[in-house]
């Protein structure tokens, strides 16, 4: 019989802080070896879980708990955090949090520094550590000169300096680019079969990190397990939509043809999925049934960028010659690799940094002369992280902050920020101090400050990164009102759903150049676009090529107008598949 690695034992955990439990009666055993994906909605109770098992609580985050959890046969709530990083290795979700030295060698070297390891002993495991993650060649390196996949890698190997027989990786794929992404899980498989070490991955891309197989899925929600099943029967069953969590697309699709899904399908990855000529024939069926001729409707240009280049160093330009046009009431992703331009497109278009050459012109006229405050009132930018652009204690307050610096009557400020309010949907909040809110409202709060200004586009960083399915919606569908009601958006995004799902058109950057400007569909059914711009396909793609249906963007875009329409109606079909 084999011993568990980690066991709770009818565990419940309550924060000092908080009178109600966060974790109730929580009976799991995670064996050795084992990989196992933990999955929830926001609030659901994974970070505490993760926090328990690493050691954060009771030793940073005290308060009571019942029950047992043991780790490697120790008690975990009488161990030290130093004691159980021995047995538990654990990478952040932004690996800038987690860095310690000036250079990759001494951020791995770190631990056996504070163990008093000998130097030349040290040396080894670092090198050897730096090998397994294939980041030898940067062991000099700055970590401000790495890319967010090799500052990910040092994060891994700083932790498996020290042996440890546990891996819990918390959101790896939030700050990564899609391609990025891909190696990263196929890094973790990898070093989990290298090593046989238990890993533990808590994410919200359910369907990103199933790219390389995982023993189990554990569902958790309201504190307490859910479920406990392999990936083919979590797929085949209905736990993942009653509880919010987005299922792959090529579910969906599958869903909507009426085809029956069950384990024996082994549907947990496009690629192993079995389909028997009934299921192939009722997609087919769907398909000529739904394909419609897509609308084109020429708008007036409101953006045009002309040959714009921009380098914030001479000698290297970050964008070369770009050029493209936006129409008024478009909505359109800004996709790439990290490091590709995207965010220094959007510094430029708001004014936060001049082009070297080039122009910018709004309703046919110049920007470049404007101010970033003139910009404001045209152009709105929201930043990925509410927290870093809120500066006010109330809610009324930061919606009001952009207008009183223009100078406006008190009376017109208030009737602008209500009508915002009432909009964003936080009319009722407005005498609500911002910290009293979550993180998705804090992102409307932002929104409604821009929006406050009267801009005619607004451009978004990373809208709804790290957002559980409930929230993601919630923030994208409000976007789309929003667009539906004359507001341009450009998103930059390593979302490929979102991208699909609300943008009908994406903007393609790569090295500093835009290499491609398509429909969504388009991009992700081009298997070179998506090489050279560290994408990544689109499960759709699979599933029509496994089909026999083509041409497969002709099917992603059935499929996604067909989805749209599904949402936008709020049908019970929708609250079906979707429901949070």
């Amino acid at each position: 019989m084999r011993t568990p690695i980690i066991s709770f034992r009818d565990f419940s955990f309550r924060y000092r802080a908080q009178k109600q439990p966060t974790l109730h009666h929580i009976d799991l055993d995670i064996y050795p070896g084992e990989r196992v994906l933990i999955v929830g909605p926001s609030g659901s109770g994974k970070s505490t879980l993760a926090s328990c098992i690493n050691g954060l609580i009771p030793n940073s985050y005290p308060g009571e708990h019942t029950g047992t959890l043991t780790i490697d046969g120790t008690d975990a709530m009488k161990s030290s955090i130093f004691d159980l990083s021995h047995h538990v290795g654990t990478v952040l979700q932004d690996p800038d949090g987690q860095f310690i030295g000036l250079t990759v060698a001494e951020d791995i070297a770190f631990a056996l520094e504070n163990d008093c390891v000998p130097q030349d002993e040290m040396k080894e495991i670092t090198r050897r550590a730096a090998e397994m993650v294939d980041i030898c060649d940067h062991l000099s390196y700055a970590p401000h000169e790495l890319s967010g996949g090799q500052k990910q890698r040092v994060s891994l190997a700083g932790v498996m300096v020290n042996k440890v027989n546990v891996l819990l990786f918390d959101e790896p794929l939030a700050n990564l680019d899609p391609a990025t992404g891909k190696q990263a899980i196929e890094l973790i498989d990898e070093i989990q079969q290298k090593s046989d070490t238990t890993v533990i991955i808590i994410e919200h891309r359910l369907e990103d990190v199933l790219w390389r197989s995982v023993d189990r899925i554990v569902l958790i929600n309201e504190g307490k397990i859910q479920a406990d099943m392999t990936p083919d029967e979590m797929l085949s069953g209905t736990m993942l939509r009653e509880h919010g969590i987005r299922e792959p697309l090529y579910l969906n699709a599958l869903r909507y043809a009426g085809v029956d899904i069950h384990r024996e399908m082994q549907p947990a990855h496009p690629a192993t999925l079995r389909l028997s000529d009934t299921d192939k024939e009722k997609l087919h069926k769907w398909y000529v049934a739904e394909k419609k001729p897509l609308e084109k409707q020429e708008a007036p240009v409101l953006l045009e960028v002309r040959n714009l280049t921009f380098g914030y160093e001479k000698e290297q330009e970050t964008l070369k010659d770009i050029s493209f046009t936006i129409r008024k009431g478009e909505m359109v992703s800004i996709v790439g690799q990290n490091g590709a331009g995207k965010s220094t497109l959007s510094k430029l278009i708001c004014g936060f940094e001049k082009p070297n050459a080039g122009d910018i012109l709004m309703d046919g006229r110049s920007l470049l002369q404007d101010s970033i405050r003139e910009r404001a009132g045209k152009i709105g930018y929201v930043m990925q992280n509410p927290n870093q652009m809120i500066s006010k204690t109330m809610i009324f307050d930061e919606v009001a902050l952009g207008l009183k610096n223009t100078g406006l009557a008190e009376e017109e400020i208030r009737r602008r920020v209500e009508e915002t309010l009432k909009v964003c949907g936080l009319y009722s909040f407005r005498n609500w101090p911002i910290s009293a809110l979550s993180f998705g409202q804090k992102k409307r709060v932002t929104i409604a400050s821009i929006l406050a200004m009267g801009p005619q586009l607004i451009i978004l960083d990373e809208p709804t990164a790290g957002q559980d399915f409930h929230h993601y919606t919630e923030i994208m569908e409000f976007l789309r009102q929003l667009n539906e009601q004359g507001v341009t958006v450009m998103m930059i995004t390593h979302d490929m759903h979102l991208m699909l799902e609300y943008t009908p058109r994406a903007l393609v950057f790569a090295k500093g150049c835009l290499i491609a400007d398509k429909t969504s569909a388009q991009v992700l059914c081009d298997p070179q676009l998506i090489r050279q711009a560290a994408l990544k396909e689109t499960s759709l793609f699979t599933l029509s090529e496994r089909a026999g249906i083509a041409p497969p963007e002709a099917f992603v875009e059935c499929f996604i107008a067909y989805d749209r329409e599904v949402r936008k109606n709020g049908s019970d079909h929708c609250a079906e598949l979707s429901a949070p």
